[in-house]
């Protein structure tokens, strides 16, 4: 168990390349931005069929 927490430190230490914290900023701007859009997709349709389901329950 020893030697795998010794080998796991130095895989992340040495072997890992990290992203520089400029590509990790836009990274997370471009996730923030896809999921306020999916978020906003979601709630139109969720709006649409909403509404949908009421008229045809209210015809029926």
């Amino acid at each position: 168990m020893i030697q795998f927490f010794k080998n796991s430190w130095e895989e992340v230490t040495k072997e890992v390349t990290w992203p520089k914290w400029s590509e990790l900023q836009s990274s997370a701007t471009l996730v923030l931005v896809a999921s306020i859009i999916f978020a906003l997709v979601v709630g139109v349709i969720d709006f649409l069929i909403e509404n949908g389901l009421r008229l045809f329950y209210q015809s029926v």
